[in-house]
Formats: structure tokens, C-alpha cells, sequence
């Protein structure tokens, strides 16, 4: 790979790094998907609290996607859901969810994919979503975000179409997605019916896909709560990319915990006042 203005490898080759390594990962996940036994076969990893399920597709993807990046950039950290975190002694760091929506994988809804993020000094600088099933790939580097509609050529060089957020989306016409209910308690389930009441309309379920149909112009507001640094660092350059704005509730990048995801500036500002009561 070539060397950068910086001294590090120029991003579009590790955009096209990620493609291919997604590709590949997207293969594997594909393989198990709908032949897992449903959530009777898969492995409850919450230690006594609400089901969280893990299969062996989801340790088998983290598993490649890491072993791809330790060949190419082994001083580069990477940081994954089911795996130990693997220190590294450059500013670069890679962080994988090798399955986000592991509920839907073991239900065999196709809405989870697979994530690939690359951080910068702790800030999120490209962002790759994949979903093999259906054949998409959602990217982006903060700039600019793209859909790749063919799984068999999700590779830098394929055809793609860029992607925007609604600019002119309001309150009142908005479009609010999470994954979960039952992901919001005491203050912040008070909080959340508050701006849903305000929408128009409200959906559950989706997981990363809502963030990714969040750029693409289709919903509006995605607002989540007990995220985990995987769950929503990936997805952090495709809302951006598309003109979206994503933060915590200190308005700050969101390394998990509660998420605030909207179409623009203006809607983002509405949402955070009424999540942050």
C-alpha cells in the first residue's frame, strides 16, 4: 500500500482494504445465516440478564476480519466485540462487530450486518456497514457516503451511489427509529416517548441498518441508549458522510452509552434538548 502525505497509508486504500475484507467476512456470515438453530442454537452471553445471544458465525467473522488486519497493519489496535482487545503502538485503530444484530441474525431477519471502523487518534475516520444477504455495502469517511448494491463486487473500484441525509427534515415529519424499547429506563424511556409523541412516525427494530437508512434519506432520527463503542463507531463516518449529525448526549463523538442520530443540524439540536430533558 502507498504511503501517505503523513507517513501512514492514504485513506482510499484502507477504504478499499476495508471493502475487501468485508467481502470476505460477509461470506462467512452469510454461510450461517438462517442454519444456526435459530436463538435455541445460539450461546447466551448476558450472564443472567436479558437474552444476549452469540453464535459461531459471529466469533468466526471477528476472528477473519482480525487476521486480515494483524497480516497487513500489525501495529495497528484493533478492538472487537467478542474478542480481546489487541493493543497497538500506532494512532490508528480498528474496531469490529463482526455481527450487529446478532437477535436478528438467530431470527433470520436480514437486517443486521457486519462493521468495520477505522479511528484516528480515538476519532472514528472511516466507517464500513455490510450486509451480504441482501447484497448492500454503506460507507464512509466523514465526507462523503456511499451505497454499494452488489455483494459479489463490494470493493472500492464497484459502482456507487452517494448517499445523503433529508436536510429539510423536521420534527414533525421525521421519521424515528431504535432498535429496542426495552433498551430506555426510567428518565430516558420518559424522554424518548416525549419525542416520539413529536414524529410522525415511530420504528423499532433495524439495528446498524437504521443508521445507514438514516443517511440514505429515509428515516430521520435514530436515538438509542447502552451502546457499546462497537455498536455505533463504524456507522459514526456514514451518518457524517451523509450530512447527518451523530453525537452523545454531551453533543460530543459518541463512543456508546445514549446516541443521538439525525438528518441535519437543526433536527439533531431538537432531539438532543429533549433527550437531555
Amino acid at each position: 500500500m502507498a504511503e501517505g502525505a503523513r507517513g501512514g497509508v492514504a485513506l482510499d486504500e484502507y477504504m478499499a482494504f476495508g471493502h475487501d475484507v468485508l467481502r470476505q467476512a460477509g461470506r462467512i456470515a452469510a454461510a450461517g445465516f438462517r442454519r444456526t438453530g435459530g436463538a435455541a442454537g445460539a450461546k447466551d452471553k448476558s450472564g443472567g440478564a436479558a437474552f444476549d445471544p452469540v453464535t459461531g458465525a459471529d466469533r468466526r467473522v471477528e476472528a477473519a476480519i482480525r487476521d486480515r488486519i494483524a497480516a497487513c497493519f500489525p501495529d495497528h489496535g484493533i478492538q472487537g466485540e467478542e474478542l480481546e482487545d489487541k493493543p497497538g503502538t500506532a494512532a490508528w485503530r480498528w474496531i469490529v462487530d463482526p455481527i450487529d444484530g446478532t437477535r436478528a441474525y438467530v431470527a433470520g431477519l436480514p437486517v443486521w450486518g457486519c462493521l468495520l471502523g477505522l479511528l484516528r487518534d480515538g476519532e472514528p475516520v472511516l466507517g464500513w456497514m455490510h450486509q451480504p444477504v441482501l447484497g448492500e455495502t454503506f460507507c464512509g469517511d466523514g465526507s462523503e457516503a456511499w451505497v454499494i448494491g452488489n455483494a459479489a463486487a463490494a470493493c472500492a473500484s464497484a459502482p456507487r451511489t452517494v448517499i445523503r441525509a433529508r436536510k429539510d427534515a423536521v420534527l414533525a415529519d421525521a421519521v424515528l427509529a431504535a432498535t429496542h424499547p426495552a433498551m430506555f429506563a426510567g428518565q430516558a424511556k420518559r424522554r424518548f416517548e416525549r419525542l416520539a409523541a413529536r414524529v410522525r412516525m415511530t420504528r423499532f427494530g433495524g439495528d446498524c441498518y437504521n443508521y445507514c437508512l438514516l443517511a440514505h434519506g429515509l428515516i430521520d432520527l435514530v436515538v438509542e441508549d447502552d451502546l457499546r463503542p462497537h455498536d455505533i463507531l463504524p456507522l459514526v463516518p456514514i451518518v457524517r458522510g451523509a450530512g447527518g449529525v451523530v453525537s452523545d448526549l454531551a453533543g460530543k463523538t459518541p463512543h456508546g452509552g445514549m446516541v443521538v442520530a439525525a438528518a441535519n443540524a437543526c433536527l439533531h439540536a431538537e432531539a438532543l434538548r429533549i433527550m437531555r430533558g
